[in-house]
Parts: structure tokens; C-alpha cells; sequence
């Protein structure tokens, strides 16, 4: 049985630990995001929130539309700046900072 597109599309995003993030005070900036590849800060811009490289989308957006009830499919439509692999590694990133801490 062929998957619809949705379904391929789900199939191939990853699920990561989202309460984990949420649990753990992702508004609060306790994760170290200056060790994430996909991200920078830069005084100034967009009052030095954390951003996806090369945009002006903050970090802390993809995290509430997830919480939010948004797919990263919707995520990556509403943001087109911001890049599946981009969106990826945050999630990665969020997800392996926290296992690390919980160590």
C-alpha cells in the first residue's frame, strides 16, 4: 500500500522529545545554543534572540508552533526561510542537550 504524501511526509520527520523541552524551560534559554551549527545570535537583530542561520526566524518559533499543535511540515510552510535540515538539527540539538542534562 502506497503512503499519501502527508503520510510520507510524517514518515520521514523525526519525532523528538518536545515535553522534554517544554519540561525543561526551553523559554528560558537553558539550553546552550552557541554549540548548534544551525543557529546564531547576533546583537541587535531581532533584539539578539536566537535564529535560524541566514533568517530572521527566531528558535523559540519553531518550538511554540510545535507545542501548538503545528507539524515541522507546517512549520517549514508558515517559515519558508528556514530549512528542513535547519529545523532538524535544532530539534537534534534540543533533543540531545537535554538527554545530556538529565544525565
Amino acid at each position: 500500500m502506497a503512503l499519501s504524501q502527508s503520510d510520507a511526509i510524517h514518515e520521514r520527520t523525526p519525532r523528538f522529545g518536545l515535553a522534554a523541552v517544554r519540561c525543561r524551560g526551553y523559554g528560558r534559554g537553558m539550553l546552550d545554543w552557541s554549540k548548534c551549527p544551525a543557529v546564531e545570535r547576533t546583537p541587535g537583530k531581532v533584539s539578539g534572540a536566537w535564529l535560524f542561520k541566514g533568517t530572521r526566524v527566531p528558535v523559540r518559533a519553531l518550538f511554540e508552533n510545535l507545542e501548538g499543535g503545528a507539524t515541522v511540515e507546517q512549520f517549514l510552510e508558515w517559515f519558508p526561510g528556514v530549512s528542513r535540515e535547519q529545523a532538524v538539527a535544532v530539534l537534534k540539538y534540543a533533543e540531545s542537550s537535554l538527554a545530556e542534562s538529565a544525565v
